[in-house]
């Protein structure tokens, strides 16, 4: 996504965001004891800060992308024309301005991020380029070459490593943003959640787990009731809003999504991906009026949702076999069945070290819920109201 330099992701790894636990009787009060959230991992576990095989892998291209942009601003023509393009926009698609090694590098780099995160190589460049801080935007302007860096993954992080073009490293102080301006190696997380929602779809129903494409229109034939009634109940979003805390200056902004999970109309278990994208900052209230829940894929009127961040160790193949592999055994009794915790348990241990791609979850969301309503973790609120559809 676009990056949000002064963004609070930390919320999005402490328990990070606000899924809210949504039961047809509650109210602003807190969720009761029976829905509360299941606790992530072993405290050992999440203590452990080793990265994934996938977050190792990208940190480890994103780092040899940021050395090689560090050398190449020896080039006095390439360093104006890439300082112009960082002081113009939030965000530079810098392999895509690269030229001669230094494109050949970086396109290795992406190729190697989107083998990594389990995307395809259709997917193009996801490497992105911004300024660490804005704060650094005067002494940039004013001609200081700039050191190169590469975004962390980990929030509790005290150092950053940069380079200059010499190949030098430095070490920086995560939580203060130098004087000295730096530019940050990041991934387009917005391109990757995109192309990693279409990936989880695709492996979830590859694997025999349903899911609608996205935006899907009401499929008339597999849900007659929809069509007899012209049109179809759904679950809005009309406000929210996740909690503020510090992060290192030099992580990257997070990009939100949500599986939305329940029963089909055929009895069997299906995962519906929702991407949040506006979700932009920390601290600020967002009134998306997005629609979370369709209701007439689902064959009880309740369902599930677990909110995930996309970071460096999504591995969307990965994360659908997981699901699948999980979900797949649990199966219609002819009463509702809450599939979070099955979610829960299928994501790898090693998702809850640094950056943890659970955020938070809701738990028997109804179609007649309506109000305001807390995570379960208590890390931001959600308003949301029914709304009906009507077909043209």
């Amino acid at each position: 996504m676009r990056p949000r330099h002064t963004r609070g992701r930390r919320t999005l790894t402490a328990a990070a965001a606000t899924l809210v636990t949504f039961c047809a009787a509650q109210t602003l009060a807190a969720a009761p004891a029976a829905f509360a959230a299941p606790a992530p991992a072993p405290a050992a576990t999440r203590a452990a800060h080793a990265h994934s095989a996938t977050a190792s892998a990208v940190t480890s291209a994103q780092d040899r992308a940021a050395r090689a942009i560090a050398r190449s601003l020896g080039d006095a023509s390439w360093n104006t024309r890439l300082r112009t393009a960082a002081l113009k926009s939030r965000e530079v698609p810098v392999t895509e301005r690269a030229s001669g090694s230094l494109k050949s590098r970086l396109a290795t780099a992406d190729r190697q991020i989107a083998a990594a995160k389990g995307l395809d190589t259709k997917t193009g460049s996801l490497l992105r380029l911004r300024l660490g801080a804005p704060s650094m935007r005067a002494s940039l302007a004013a001609g200081t070459t700039p050191w190169v860096a590469a975004a962390v993954s980990d929030d509790d992080a005290t150092t950053v490593t940069a380079y200059d073009s010499r190949g030098r490293a430095h070490r920086l102080d995560a939580r203060k943003a130098p004087a000295h301006p730096v530019y940050v190696v990041d991934v387009d997380s917005s391109k990757a959640l995109a192309a990693g929602l279409d990936v989880l779809r695709e492996e979830l129903v590859k694997d025999g787990v349903r899911s609608a494409a996205p935006a899907a229109a009401v499929d008339t034939t597999a849900t007659p009731r929809a069509a007899a009634t012209a049109g179809y109940w759904t679950t809005k979003i009309t406000a929210v809003e996740l909690s503020d805390d510090e992060e290192p200056w030099v992580k990257g902004a997070a990009e939100i999504y949500t599986l939305v999970s329940g029963f089909g109309q055929d009895g069997k278990v299906r995962v519906d991906p929702v991407d949040m994208p506006y979700l932009d900052y920390d601290g600020t209230v967002y009134k998306p009026n997005q629609i979370l829940v369709n209701w007439s894929n689902y064959k009880y009127n309740l369902a599930d949702a677990v909110m995930m961040e996309e970071d460096g160790s999504t591995n969307y193949r990965d994360l659908a076999k997981a699901i699948a592999t999980a979900l797949l055994t649990i199966t219609d009794q002819g009463t509702y069945i809450p599939l979070v915790n099955a979610i829960l348990d299928a994501i790898p241990n090693d998702w809850w070290t640094d950056d943890p791609d659970y955020v938070d979850s809701w738990y028997t969301l109804a179609r007649s819920d309506q109000g305001t309503y807390y995570g379960a973790r208590g890390n931001g609120w959600m308003t949301v109201e029914p709304y009906f559809v009507e077909q043209f």
